[in-house]
């Protein structure tokens, strides 16, 4: 521990009175639409629920909340007087912030807050979580950096043990994103969104939390499960280990043991699972996962876990069509385009409840896949899918520019080229989004690149990712320049399903669709600029629309199609084409009519 410094507890002292006011002045900034979550905010308990589903410990504390705020110009040093109160974790833009501000590439943004270690944690070793930042934190305890990181879609943490003082602790967090003036992954945002582009998101925009953990700990778990053997591995990082220390770990069903095996540090644990109960949309069933290790026959650390038994993969039908099937039986994939934008959060969900409502909706409408579009969601919205059963294709956020794009033929132009750092930022967190996202049962396949937007190396990325993990398919280009690697071959094409290229070696599909747009009026983000690839007037007229769609599709999957995504699952800023408005307070469609038809898209694929 560090000495009291009586300069950081008057500063501290004065955040705490600062803060005490804050907590009665705060509310959301701006007039735009707001979902109903944003009249249950309590800034005192903000998104409370466990961060970390796949790796769970007992003991956390939550630090989100209101913080102090400030915004300076690139390279000035931390401010003496801060702004006003920002509520973490939504981002400065966002109305939930309170602040709803912008940075932009020439200016930095700066937190401060203060916590106290509970005392009965004092003998253990502090981890410093954050959920995402976007883009580049630099993170002080007491005045002393303790790390720093670039990425804005996964998680860090760093252990502040060494750094801590005596009672309150200041922790202040300085952000650089320069949205699309930089390379970095960034999906949808843009300093000036107009049309599919949206608000930037700066800043911490997931939570905050502290967890106690012993010096020798399990740092990461990954699980791989083998339909066809019947078996699942389990891999750990540990951290702090020494040679004869052992890791074992327990299959549970319902709290029933199923299996159990033991290994020294560092090997693979197989473990039998006899007669399994598989995962699938239909019947998602989870078992339940615990983890320990082990020093002397003594217990060190613990955590629980879960997985799924499920298998993703593709095999020619009797007619000579490449099928995606699941649990080894032909499976069609059905489901919408889902942004994971929030017109009072942006990138953050007002709560856990509406991070799950849009899931709980999806399968309400009969589908049973999702594509996460160029974005990447906090760890507790994978869990909730991978609950309520729910299969989905995450892409990689795009960054950078793009080439030419050629997205009715294989692709004989030349790629686009980017810069050294753009490269090793795009290869960097492209391998930090699989790692983190690795054993969530409900991913079944990576997509790297998206409309030629970034697109580069088509072939080394996907070879690449599909080697990193071969238990997924990868979807190199979805609707991208198109050459013949990864395993499907993915067509975008607006308004109706067409299939204009066809690969009798690889999967195919109609990566995106539809786009219908019904404006509902005073559930606009923006109202007098809005659009949709076309428009109508009224519920039913869109509804019909959809449904002659799906129509049109229903022959497509007979002729080859094994997937398909309709634009989209809401309304996204100035987009009028979500089955459910911006604020999710009106449903668009007839949703029994649309599931329908659905289901009888999805049973057009016949199982074997």
């Amino acid at each position: 521990m560090i000495p009291k410094n009586s300069s950081i507890h008057a500063l501290i002292s004065l955040c705490l009175c600062f803060l005490s006011f804050t907590y009665g002045q705060w509310k959301p900034a701006g007039d735009k639409i707001k979902t109903k979550w944003t009249e249950q905010i309590d800034t005192k308990n903000i998104l409370n629920e466990y961060p970390r589903p796949l790796m769970v410990r007992e003991q956390w504390k939550n630090l989100n909340g209101l913080w102090e705020y400030a915004i300076t110009r690139k390279g000035e040093s931390c401010p003496t007087n801060f702004e006003g109160a920002i509520l973490v974790p939504f981002a400065v833009e966002s109305s939930l912030s309170g602040v709803m501000k912008e940075v932009g590439s020439e200016r930095e943004l700066w937190y401060q807050t203060t916590f106290e270690v509970p005392l009965d944690w004092k003998e253990n070793n502090m981890l410093l979580h954050f959920g995402a930042v976007d883009w580049k934190a630099d993170v002080w305890i007491n005045d002393i950096l303790v790390g720093s990181h670039t990425g804005g879609y996964t998680p860090f943490q760093f252990d502040i043990t060494p750094f801590l003082g005596e009672g309150h602790q200041k922790l202040t967090v300085k952000v650089w994103d320069p949205t699309n003036d930089g390379p970095q992954p960034r999906g949808k945002q843009v300093k000036n969104p107009e049309g599919i582009w949206y608000t930037p998101v700066t800043g911490i925009w997931q939570t905050v939390w502290l967890e106690p953990v012993p010096k020798k700990r399990i740092r990461n778990i990954k699980t791989v499960p083998n339909l066809d053997r019947g078996t699942v591995s389990v891999y750990t990082e540990i951290e702090g280990a020494v040679y004869g220390d052992i890791v074992e770990v327990s299959v549970l069903d319902a709290g029933s043991l199923v299996s159990k095996a033991k290994a020294r540090v560092g090997m693979e644990i197989e473990l039998p699972v006899k007669n399994p109960k598989l995962w699938s949309p239909e019947t998602p069933f989870l078992y339940d996962l615990e983890v320990k290790l082990m020093t002397d026959s003594k217990e060190t650390d613990k955590v629980e876990s879960y997985f799924g038994m499920r298998k993703i993969s593709m095999k020619k039908d009797a007619f000579g069509i490449v099928r995606m099937q699941l649990n080894n039986k032909n499976y069609f994939q059905y489901g919408p385009l889902d942004q994971g934008w929030w017109p009072d959060g942006l990138y953050t969900a007002p709560t856990d409840e509406a991070l799950e409502y849009d899931i709980v909706k999806t399968k309400e409408l009969g589908f049973n896949m999702i594509r996460k579009h160029v974005k990447v969601e906090p760890a507790r919205w994978y869990a909730h899918c991978d609950r309520l059963g729910i299969l989905v294709w995450q892409d990689m956020p795009n960054g950078d520019k793009g080439p030419q794009w050629q997205n009715h033929d294989y692709f004989n132009g030349t790629e686009f080229k980017r810069s050294s750092e753009s490269e090793k930022i795009y290869r960097t967190e492209w391998k930090e989004i699989m790692d983190y996202l690795y054993s969530f049962p409900s991913i079944v396949v990576w997509v790297p690149f998206n409309e030629a937007w970034g697109q580069f190396k088509t072939e080394e990325i996907a070879e690449w990712t599909k080697s990193y993990d071969p238990s997924r398919l990868v979807n190199a280009a979805s609707g991208g320049n198109f050459y013949r690697t990864g395993d499907i071959v993915d067509l975008h094409n607006y308004p109706g399903p067409a299939m204009y290229l066809y690969d009798a070696q690889r999967v195919n599909v109609l990566g995106e669709y539809g786009g219908i747009g019904l404006a509902v009026e005073n559930h606009l983000w923006k109202p007098e600029n809005n659009w949709g690839y076309v428009k109508f007037k009224n519920s039913k007229e869109t509804t019909n629309q959809y449904i002659e769609y799906a129509e049109e599709l229903k022959k497509l999957v007979k002729a080859g199609f094994s997937g398909a995504i309709y634009t989209q699952t809401t309304d996204v800023e100035g987009e009028v084409n979500g089955f459910m408005t911006y604020d999710r307070k009106v449903d668009k469609m007839d949703f029994p009519a649309v599931r329908k038809v659905n289901l009888e898209v999805i049973n057009s694929v016949g199982e074997k």
